[in-house]
């Protein structure tokens, strides 16, 4: 009989010998505002590690203005000391590690981001090794998966501008528009989305995204007026710790409600859901920890019969979207154009997932180079 190796001997070259961190600062590519905030600049945390069989994986998670400084020092005064040592390999045995060394900080956004910048460079390099793009790595349910577009949908836009950008969408084969509302008078919001309506017909789907701006109470009155419109979703319309209030919503409105950009762990998702506060699920890889649990959601999602929508981060929301079966909808939002060598594939209105081994996103690390703070 032949024994197996034991399972340490067969983990040594995914053994992580070398991890960094640093943080770099990206403009927005265009201006963005909702009811609540302004996208000020993307501040991108980005951790890269070498294992003993010389595979390297480049990992990152953002801010939208804030913040990056805090979680960049989490990865270099904690973090990326616990992970020397571990196998790149089992990214589920890296998460837990890290995740137990933080239970001080956990749940909440800073380690999270902190946690995603090393669970996504963990991924790459267990991709890599294994020859396999992350789309397949993961699941592999589909090649692509349908776009909407956000860019034309912010709040300052006027309603004009908000036609002529919905029609573009419409020309390059985009499947949807988001538009943000939180208009003082909730005849403003309406009256901006009826002339999208008008203009790009019955057949292109119409999301809103109130940015968690309302009242249980306001939501519930702007979703009567929203219903007539024939809207898709109604998005972050609460506070997002209130899960009674997005569950008084759903069972008062025919509209889809759609969470998840601001929920940060597993175990918050499931509350939504148990409440039947949930209709999509917009899981942000960085914002939940990484790759690891943003599957955990996306599989719960499936068991309580929900789809997935994640937030932005498009270059890499593509692959994740493409490896589950519930996957409904990719975010359109380019903002990494500035320091990648090649663009997300699009075609027939849709995001197809990278074929190279790893993450699948190209870096120019030059210009990241330029780009770093400190």
């Amino acid at each position: 009989m032949t024994l197996a190796p034991p399972i340490d001997r067969i983990a040594v070259d995914g053994t992580i010998v070398f991890a960094e961190a640093w943080l770099s600062d990206l403009e927005v590519e265009t201006v963005r505002t909702d009811a609540v905030q302004s996208f000020v600049k993307q501040e991108t945390i980005f951790v890269r590690i070498r294992t003993a069989g010389g595979v390297e994986g480049v990992g990152y998670s953002y801010t939208i203005g804030t913040g990056g400084g805090a979680v960049l020092s989490l990865l270099r005064t904690g973090l990326l000391d616990v992970l020397l040592g571990m196998d790149a390999n089992r990214p589920e045995a890296v998460w837990r590690a890290l995740f137990s060394s933080t239970r001080a900080t956990t749940v909440g956004l800073i380690t999270s981001l902190a946690l995603a910048a090393v669970d996504t460079a963990v991924w790459d390099a267990r991709c890599k090794a294994a020859g396999l793009p992350l789309w397949v790595a993961a699941g592999g349910a589909r090649p692509s998966i349908p776009l909407y577009d956000t860019e034309g949908g912010w709040l300052h836009f006027t309603t004009e501008e908000l036609v002529a950008q919905a029609m573009e969408s419409k020309a390059l084969g985009m499947n949807g528009v988001k538009i943000k509302v939180g208009k003082p008078r909730g005849h403003e919001d309406f009256d901006r989305l009826a002339a999208v309506r008008d203009a790009v017909g019955p057949g292109m789907d119409i999301m809103v995204d109130a940015n968690q701006s309302m009242t249980a109470a306001e939501a519930i009155r702007r979703a009567a007026l929203f219903e007539k419109l024939d809207i898709f979703w109604f998005e972050e319309p609460l506070p997002a710790e209130d899960v009674a209030g997005h569950r008084r919503l759903a069972e008062a409105t025919s509209l889809p409600v759609a969470v998840g950009e601001s929920i940060y762990s597993v175990g918050h998702f499931r509350e939504y859901l148990q409440a039947g506060a949930a209709s999509i699920v917009q899981v942000d890889v960085a914002r939940v920890g990484g790759i690891t649990p943003w599957l955990k959601v996306a599989h719960l999602a499936e068991a309580f019969n929900v789809s997935v929508a994640p937030h932005f981060l498009m270059e890499l929301h593509v692959s994740l979207c493409c490896a589950i079966p519930n996957a409904l909808y990719l975010e359109h939002i380019p903002q990494l154009r500035a320091v990648t060598r090649s663009e997300m594939i699009v075609s027939d209105g849709a995001g197809v997932a990278p074929t190279t081994p790893g993450l699948g996103i190209e870096w120019d690390f030059d210009a990241i180079d330029d780009l770093r703070v400190g």
